[in-house]
């Protein structure tokens, strides 16, 4: 390395949603940080639909908020259009999504990451790493060269790569290398990782075509608003200025599938011109047309890109069919007969490192002070980017100070359901979240996530004393209202019972008993308390059945594992389980449990070896 290198305690190379929340963690935590982009101007530009949230993501967004995180605050700013969703389900079920300004967010979060004390942008590519050693078993990671030459020291280094690793876009036949719409790829560093060692794969995701709002007829789909109270993501935003724009709903039908199935012969996802493997849960209109041959629509979602742009996202028609069968295919369709395409749907082919080579912490286990997080792992999703960045970023920054990490598990955060489900098993495809994924949803509400995690983040330093306190006078105050109703009586029946009955709640209520009447008055203008105190009452019996799940969850995860154990040595133990225990090192007999393939019996086996072990060795084990 250079002597005029400069240096850092954590540099995060990639200015997406992950590269975002992992400087600005590390910088507000009080480290030396830097921030390496291919273009500063595009920090935090939302290469797919400008959206965020929804199922099982905005629950990951208040969670992220609750730590300290940045996401909430920027969809809350530049939010054009709010829904709460599942609203007519359990409140398990319900989560929050915002249209957004895509240049505002993106404006927010390049104002927000130059004026940050302790972080400082860096406009460059990396070319490579800087290693201590080259031994890939002993190597510690030193900083990074760029290509221009340059150097940066740093003591962790944090790869936020998206999916510019060996990125290559498709639009039919045609192939460009890119990460994204005119944005170059980089070659040598994924090359760089798979030499020290790292086993790499490809993914796919794709984008739909953008077309100008003047061209489409609106009149031939059908509205759908934004909610009249706007539920927003950050617990610290308060009121919402401006009008909320609509997005509008059209569908497919039987000639644009006709045309689609003619034309599969040109799909690279077809042709096999495309290797990676695409996102399941987000497929293309193509594999939709093919996996779904029985249905003869499907739903397309008309949603405006900002305020101050014509671009209307076509959500749900993501494709990488040529330009020419794109502009077929709108032409069938009664609000789009007219559209003039501004942007064609592509694909883009990317390498991702599968997660089972880092630790719950997203430090890689080969290389120490090296962290990857987001799309690197074979996620999918700004979210679901963005919690692994800020993790990376907090326990970069702990690492160096040598102080115990920051791990959240399944029952804590869907933050933790998503880093348990990735070092645990490599995605076959691109991973995102849903509340189907958090057997303790009922605990991992979008609405209790400051009850939550708010402590957490204010111990990192990332909430402030003002906010902590808050939070906790606002747990005083349910708790205060939950013992009211659990001990007062109306006409002999307590007032919890009335208000577990259907349909009831406390506004209701306090119209006719006066002692609600009374408790709602001590807490005017605190909506968020009594929602904690109606679902806590109502969902009591349910959610102490959670609370005891928990207590048997916890203390399998409280068994700790030794990071240098030895399964070859255990007798009875079968070989696939063996293979596997070795491979992903999980950090308890409760992560092991869950690795596919590792049966009870398996753990019975674990169990009894781990008994005659060195407890102070086993219970002194983090594993990070």
């Amino acid at each position: 390395m250079s002597a005029g290198a400069d240096s850092f305690d954590v540099i995060v190379i990639g200015g997406g949603h992950a590269g975002i929340e992992a400087a600005l963690a590390a910088a507000r935590m009080g480290a030396q940080a830097a921030l390496v982009s291919l273009d500063a101007g595009a920090i935090g530009r939302m290469s797919c639909n400008p959206a965020i949230g929804g199922l099982g993501k905005g629950q990951m967004v208040r969670e992220l908020d609750a730590l300290g995180g940045e996401m909430g605050r920027a969809a809350d700013s530049s939010g054009i259009q709010f829904r709460l969703l599942n609203t007519r389900k359990g409140p398990a079920v319900r989560a929050p999504r915002a249209q957004c300004d895509k240049q505002k967010y993106q404006d927010y979060m390049v104002r927000l990451t130059s004026s940050v004390d302790g972080l400082t942008v860096v406009e460059g590519k990396v070319s490579t790493l800087l290693l201590e050693s080259s031994q890939a078993e002993s190597s510690r990671v030193a900083g990074v060269r760029l290509s221009d030459g340059s150097e940066l020291a740093g003591r962790s280094v944090i790869l936020t790569a998206g999916t510019f690793l060996r990125g290559l876009m498709h639009c039919g036949e045609e192939k460009e290398k890119g990460g994204r719409i005119g944005e170059s790829a980089s070659y040598g560093l994924s090359d760089f990782l798979e030499d020290l060692g790292f086993s790499r794969r490809r993914l796919k995701t794709g984008t739909p075509a953008r077309v100008d709002a003047a061209t489409v007829d609106f009149s031939e789909s059908t509205v759908q608003p934004g909610d009249d109270e706007p539920f927003f993501f950050s617990f610290d935003t308060r009121g919402y200025s401006q009008d909320q724009v609509d997005c509008h709903i059209t569908w497919t039908n039987p000639q644009a599938h006709e045309l689609i199935r003619e034309n599969l012969h040109r799909a690279p996802m077809y042709s096999g011109q495309i290797e990676g493997v695409g996102p399941r849960y987000c497929p293309s209109i193509e594999d939709k047309v093919v996996r779904f041959a029985d249905k003869d629509k499907h739903q397309i979602f008309l949603e405006p890109e900002g305020l101050d742009t014509s671009w209307v996202y076509l959500n749900g028609i993501s494709t990488s069919l040529p330009g020419d069968v794109q502009e077929q295919v709108l032409a069938t369709i009664p609000a789009l007969r007219n559209a003039k395409i501004l942007q064609y749907g592509y694909a883009v082919e990317y390498d991702f490192f599968p997660p089972t080579q880092i630790k719950p912490t997203f430090e890689t286990r080969a290389v120490g002070g090296l962290y990857f997080a987001g799309q690197i792992c074979g996620t999918s999703g700004y979210e679901e980017a963005a919690a692994q960045g800020l993790l990376a970023g907090v326990n970069a920054v702990l690492r160096c100070r040598e102080q115990e990490p920051l791990l959240l598990d399944r029952s804590e955060a869907y933050i933790g359901v998503l880093i348990d489900d990735l070092v645990k098993e490599c995605p076959l495809e691109p991973y995102r979240m849903f509340t189907s994924r958090a057997e303790y949803r009922l605990l991992l509400r979008s609405d209790n996530a400051d009850l939550r995690l708010c402590e957490k983040g204010h111990q990192l330093g990332l909430v402030s004393d003002e906010r902590m306190r808050r939070v906790d006078e606002k747990r005083e105050r349910i708790a205060r209202m939950r013992t009211t109703l659990e001990q007062g009586r109306s006409a002999g029946i307590s007032l919890a019972r009335l208000l577990r009955r259907p349909g009831a709640s406390l506004g209701k209520l306090a119209r006719e008993i006066p002692e609600i009447s009374a408790l709602l008055e001590g807490v005017e203008n605190d909506d968020e308390a009594v929602e904690q105190v109606e679902i806590q009452v109502k969902y009591a019996a349910y959610i102490e059945r959670h609370l005891a799940q928990v207590e048997r969850f916890k203390r399998l995860e409280g068994l700790a594992i030794p990071e240098t154990f030895d399964y070859t040595a255990i007798l009875g133990l079968r070989g696939e389980s063996t293979e596997k225990l070795d491979q992903l090192r999980p950090l308890s007999v409760g992560q092991a449990s869950r690795i596919s393939g590792v049966t009870p019996a398996d753990i019975g086996v674990l169990l009894a070896h781990l008994d005659t072990a060195d407890s102070a060795t086993v219970a002194g084990s983090e594993g990070s």
